[in-house]
Protein backbone atom coordinates (compact mmCIF):
# COMPACT_ATOMS: atom_id res chain seq x y z
CA UNK A 1 0.00 0.00 0.00
CA UNK A 2 1.46 3.06 -1.12
CA UNK A 3 1.74 6.17 1.46
CA UNK A 4 -0.70 7.75 0.01
CA UNK A 5 -3.20 5.28 0.23
CA UNK A 6 -2.41 4.99 3.51
CA UNK A 7 -2.60 8.72 4.56
CA UNK A 8 -5.95 8.40 2.45
CA UNK A 9 -7.21 5.62 4.93
CA UNK A 10 -6.27 7.24 8.21
CA UNK A 11 -7.94 10.51 6.97
CA UNK A 12 -11.21 8.45 5.95
CA UNK A 13 -11.21 6.92 9.54
CA UNK A 14 -10.90 10.15 11.38
CA UNK A 15 -13.71 11.85 9.32
CA UNK A 16 -15.62 8.87 10.67
CA UNK A 17 -15.30 9.07 14.53
CA UNK A 18 -16.36 12.64 14.07
CA UNK A 19 -19.27 12.16 12.58
CA UNK A 20 -20.54 9.06 14.41
CA UNK A 21 -19.67 9.47 18.15
CA UNK A 22 -19.27 5.97 19.82
CA UNK A 23 -21.83 4.26 21.52
CA UNK A 24 -20.43 3.93 24.67
CA UNK A 25 -19.43 7.13 25.01
CA UNK A 26 -22.92 9.26 24.14
CA UNK A 27 -24.21 7.02 26.92
CA UNK A 28 -21.63 8.02 29.62
CA UNK A 29 -22.43 11.84 28.73
CA UNK A 30 -24.54 13.11 32.04
CA UNK A 31 -28.70 13.16 31.07
CA UNK A 32 -27.75 12.12 27.93
CA UNK A 33 -27.67 15.57 26.53
CA UNK A 34 -29.06 16.31 22.68
CA UNK A 35 -26.61 17.52 20.22
CA UNK A 36 -28.13 20.40 18.24
CA UNK A 37 -26.14 19.57 14.77
CA UNK A 38 -26.58 16.24 14.71
CA UNK A 39 -30.29 15.99 16.64
CA UNK A 40 -31.67 19.03 14.96
CA UNK A 41 -30.06 19.90 11.59
CA UNK A 42 -28.81 16.49 10.58
CA UNK A 43 -32.00 14.44 12.13
CA UNK A 44 -29.89 11.56 13.00
CA UNK A 45 -32.64 10.99 15.82
CA UNK A 46 -31.79 7.40 18.12
CA UNK A 47 -28.24 6.91 16.35
CA UNK A 48 -27.47 9.82 18.20
CA UNK A 49 -29.55 9.55 21.28
CA UNK A 50 -31.34 12.37 20.75
CA UNK A 51 -34.49 11.04 22.95
CA UNK A 52 -32.82 9.71 26.01
CA UNK A 53 -36.21 8.24 27.02
CA UNK A 54 -35.98 5.71 24.57
CA UNK A 55 -32.24 4.96 25.35
CA UNK A 56 -33.75 4.84 29.30
CA UNK A 57 -36.33 2.40 27.77
CA UNK A 58 -33.99 0.19 25.51
CA UNK A 59 -31.51 -0.36 28.89
CA UNK A 60 -34.04 -1.22 31.11
CA UNK A 61 -34.27 -5.09 31.32
CA UNK A 62 -36.91 -7.05 30.39
CA UNK A 63 -38.60 -9.25 33.48
CA UNK A 64 -40.42 -12.37 33.63
CA UNK A 65 -44.04 -12.51 33.75
CA UNK A 66 -44.34 -13.72 37.34
CA UNK A 67 -46.23 -16.34 38.25
CA UNK A 68 -49.16 -16.36 40.03
CA UNK A 69 -49.16 -16.84 44.06
CA UNK A 70 -51.73 -19.30 44.21
CA UNK A 71 -50.18 -21.19 41.16
CA UNK A 72 -47.18 -21.55 43.11
CA UNK A 73 -49.21 -22.76 46.22
CA UNK A 74 -51.01 -24.75 43.55
CA UNK A 75 -47.78 -26.51 42.33
CA UNK A 76 -46.19 -27.30 45.47
CA UNK A 77 -49.08 -28.91 46.38
CA UNK A 78 -49.08 -31.12 43.49
CA UNK A 79 -45.38 -31.93 43.92
CA UNK A 80 -45.72 -32.89 47.43
CA UNK A 81 -48.64 -35.29 46.44
CA UNK A 82 -46.63 -36.69 44.07
CA UNK A 83 -43.66 -37.36 45.74
CA UNK A 84 -45.78 -38.72 48.77
CA UNK A 85 -47.34 -41.06 45.92
CA UNK A 86 -44.51 -41.81 44.45
CA UNK A 87 -42.52 -42.92 47.94
CA UNK A 88 -45.51 -45.31 49.07
CA UNK A 89 -45.78 -47.22 45.61
CA UNK A 90 -42.31 -47.09 45.13
CA UNK A 91 -40.74 -47.24 48.99
CA UNK A 92 -37.51 -46.97 47.82
CA UNK A 93 -34.46 -44.98 49.77
CA UNK A 94 -34.19 -42.05 47.74
CA UNK A 95 -38.25 -41.59 47.01
CA UNK A 96 -38.72 -42.05 50.68
CA UNK A 97 -35.89 -38.87 51.49
CA UNK A 98 -36.67 -37.17 48.57
CA UNK A 99 -40.43 -36.59 49.82
CA UNK A 100 -39.52 -35.90 53.90
CA UNK A 101 -36.84 -33.11 51.87
CA UNK A 102 -39.54 -31.56 50.49
CA UNK A 103 -41.94 -31.71 53.73
CA UNK A 104 -39.67 -30.46 55.97
CA UNK A 105 -39.25 -27.44 53.10
CA UNK A 106 -43.00 -26.66 53.40
CA UNK A 107 -43.08 -27.72 57.36
CA UNK A 108 -39.80 -24.82 57.48
CA UNK A 109 -41.89 -22.52 55.21
CA UNK A 110 -45.42 -22.14 57.41
CA UNK A 111 -43.38 -22.10 60.91
CA UNK A 112 -41.82 -19.25 58.99
CA UNK A 113 -45.29 -18.21 57.90
CA UNK A 114 -46.60 -18.46 62.09
CA UNK A 115 -43.95 -16.62 63.42
CA UNK A 116 -44.00 -13.70 61.15
CA UNK A 117 -48.26 -13.86 61.78
CA UNK A 118 -47.33 -13.60 65.34
CA UNK A 119 -44.94 -10.72 64.86
CA UNK A 120 -47.24 -8.69 62.72
CA UNK A 121 -50.67 -9.13 65.82
CA UNK A 122 -48.07 -8.30 67.98
CA UNK A 123 -47.29 -5.31 66.23
CA UNK A 124 -50.64 -4.18 64.84
CA UNK A 125 -53.56 -4.49 67.81
CA UNK A 126 -56.58 -4.39 65.58
CA UNK A 127 -55.64 -7.46 64.22
CA UNK A 128 -54.81 -9.01 67.65
CA UNK A 129 -58.21 -10.58 68.30
CA UNK A 130 -57.38 -11.96 71.85
CA UNK A 131 -57.54 -8.04 72.91
CA UNK A 132 -60.85 -8.87 72.12
CA UNK A 133 -61.44 -12.23 73.85
CA UNK A 134 -58.66 -13.15 75.55
CA UNK A 135 -57.50 -16.70 75.61
CA UNK A 136 -54.48 -17.06 78.06
CA UNK A 137 -55.84 -18.28 81.90
CA UNK A 138 -55.58 -14.43 83.21
CA UNK A 139 -56.73 -12.52 80.46
CA UNK A 140 -59.57 -15.06 80.03
CA UNK A 141 -60.42 -14.85 84.12
CA UNK A 142 -60.55 -11.49 84.20
CA UNK A 143 -63.37 -11.04 80.80
CA UNK A 144 -64.91 -13.15 82.31
CA UNK A 145 -65.68 -11.25 85.86
CA UNK A 146 -65.99 -8.27 83.66
CA UNK A 147 -68.36 -10.00 81.75
CA UNK A 148 -70.14 -11.51 84.75
CA UNK A 149 -70.32 -7.58 86.11
CA UNK A 150 -71.97 -6.57 83.15
CA UNK A 151 -74.57 -9.35 82.58
CA UNK A 152 -75.80 -9.16 86.19
CA UNK A 153 -76.32 -5.29 85.63
CA UNK A 154 -78.01 -5.92 82.54
CA UNK A 155 -80.55 -8.74 84.74
CA UNK A 156 -81.28 -6.19 87.29
CA UNK A 157 -82.69 -3.60 84.24
CA UNK A 158 -84.39 -6.55 82.63
CA UNK A 159 -88.05 -6.35 84.96
CA UNK A 160 -88.22 -2.42 83.28
CA UNK A 161 -88.47 -3.79 80.01
CA UNK A 162 -89.13 -7.76 79.57
CA UNK A 163 -90.97 -10.55 80.96
CA UNK A 164 -90.13 -14.06 80.53
CA UNK A 165 -92.71 -16.96 79.22
CA UNK A 166 -91.90 -20.38 81.02
CA UNK A 167 -93.78 -22.97 79.35
CA UNK A 168 -93.29 -26.58 81.05
CA UNK A 169 -95.79 -29.91 81.75
CA UNK A 170 -96.34 -31.23 85.01
CA UNK A 171 -95.15 -34.77 83.91
CA UNK A 172 -91.83 -33.12 82.37
CA UNK A 173 -88.35 -34.54 84.54
CA UNK A 174 -87.10 -31.72 82.84
CA UNK A 175 -89.64 -29.30 83.92
CA UNK A 176 -89.55 -30.37 87.59
CA UNK A 177 -86.00 -29.57 87.92
CA UNK A 178 -86.15 -26.17 85.78
CA UNK A 179 -89.30 -24.79 87.63
CA UNK A 180 -86.77 -23.72 91.11
CA UNK A 181 -84.22 -22.52 88.92
CA UNK A 182 -86.67 -19.97 87.22
CA UNK A 183 -87.99 -19.23 90.61
CA UNK A 184 -84.98 -18.61 92.13
CA UNK A 185 -83.61 -15.64 89.04
CA UNK A 186 -86.93 -14.41 89.33
CA UNK A 187 -86.94 -13.89 92.70
CA UNK A 188 -83.04 -13.06 92.34
CA UNK A 189 -83.99 -10.16 89.80
CA UNK A 190 -87.34 -9.21 90.38
CA UNK A 191 -87.47 -10.12 86.68
CA UNK A 192 -91.91 -11.15 86.07
CA UNK A 193 -91.89 -14.85 84.82
CA UNK A 194 -95.27 -16.17 83.64
CA UNK A 195 -95.65 -20.40 83.93
CA UNK A 196 -97.17 -21.89 81.50
CA UNK A 197 -98.69 -24.99 81.36
CA UNK A 198 -99.32 -26.97 78.65
CA UNK A 199 -101.04 -30.12 80.18
CA UNK A 200 -102.94 -28.09 82.41
CA UNK A 201 -100.46 -29.26 85.33
CA UNK A 202 -99.82 -27.59 88.40
CA UNK A 203 -96.50 -25.93 89.50
CA UNK A 204 -95.13 -26.00 92.99
CA UNK A 205 -92.81 -23.13 92.12
CA UNK A 206 -95.49 -20.87 90.05
CA UNK A 207 -98.31 -21.78 91.94
CA UNK A 208 -100.28 -18.63 89.80
CA UNK A 209 -99.36 -20.40 86.52
CA UNK A 210 -102.29 -20.29 83.48
CA UNK A 211 -102.90 -22.87 80.99
CA UNK A 212 -101.59 -22.42 77.81
CA UNK A 213 -104.44 -21.46 75.36
CA UNK A 214 -102.19 -20.65 72.73
CA UNK A 215 -99.48 -18.43 73.72
CA UNK A 216 -97.27 -20.92 73.24
CA UNK A 217 -97.43 -20.64 69.13
CA UNK A 218 -97.83 -16.27 69.26
CA UNK A 219 -94.04 -16.54 71.26
CA UNK A 220 -92.89 -18.25 67.41
CA UNK A 221 -92.59 -21.60 69.04
CA UNK A 222 -93.89 -23.28 66.38
CA UNK A 223 -95.92 -26.41 66.66
CA UNK A 224 -93.14 -28.70 68.39
CA UNK A 225 -94.72 -28.14 72.21
CA UNK A 226 -90.93 -28.74 72.87
CA UNK A 227 -90.30 -28.05 76.91
CA UNK A 228 -89.17 -26.96 78.84
CA UNK A 229 -89.41 -23.32 76.93
CA UNK A 230 -88.28 -19.99 77.69
CA UNK A 231 -88.81 -16.49 75.96
CA UNK A 232 -88.39 -13.05 76.83
CA UNK A 233 -90.98 -10.67 75.98
CA UNK A 234 -90.34 -6.93 74.86
CA UNK A 235 -93.01 -5.16 76.54
CA UNK A 236 -91.79 -1.69 74.55
CA UNK A 237 -91.49 -3.47 71.09
CA UNK A 238 -94.47 -6.18 71.72
CA UNK A 239 -91.51 -9.17 70.52
CA UNK A 240 -90.83 -11.95 71.57
CA UNK A 241 -87.10 -13.26 71.63
CA UNK A 242 -87.15 -17.19 71.96
CA UNK A 243 -84.41 -18.02 74.66
CA UNK A 244 -84.29 -22.07 74.24
CA UNK A 245 -85.47 -25.00 74.78
CA UNK A 246 -84.21 -27.85 77.75
CA UNK A 247 -82.57 -27.61 80.95
CA UNK A 248 -80.55 -25.17 81.45
CA UNK A 249 -78.51 -23.72 84.64
CA UNK A 250 -78.99 -20.14 85.76
CA UNK A 251 -75.68 -18.89 84.45
CA UNK A 252 -76.71 -20.16 80.78
CA UNK A 253 -80.09 -18.83 81.20
CA UNK A 254 -78.73 -15.52 81.97
CA UNK A 255 -76.03 -15.38 79.75
CA UNK A 256 -78.60 -15.84 76.78
CA UNK A 257 -80.89 -13.32 77.94
CA UNK A 258 -77.51 -11.08 78.19
CA UNK A 259 -76.31 -11.67 74.54
CA UNK A 260 -79.71 -11.37 73.33
CA UNK A 261 -80.83 -8.31 74.41
CA UNK A 262 -76.79 -6.86 74.45
CA UNK A 263 -74.49 -8.17 72.42
CA UNK A 264 -74.87 -7.49 68.56
CA UNK A 265 -74.56 -10.57 66.51
CA UNK A 266 -71.05 -11.75 65.75
CA UNK A 267 -69.42 -8.82 68.20
CA UNK A 268 -68.01 -11.14 70.59
CA UNK A 269 -66.19 -13.45 68.06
Amino acid sequence: MTKRLVIAATMAAVSLSAIVPPASSAQDMPGNPRDPFYCDERKLGSWFYCDPSKVREAQRPSSAPSVPAAQRMAAITDELDELKARAILEPTTENVTQYIRFQREQLDRASTFADVWSRAVWQNPELDYTLERPVNTLGKQTWTDQRNIERQGTMQDLSQRYGVFYFYSSNCAACQVFSPIMRGISDQFGLEVLAVSMDGGANDAFPNFVVDTGQYQRMGLGENRQVPALVLFDTETKQPIPIGYGLMAADEVMQRIFYLTQVEPGSDY
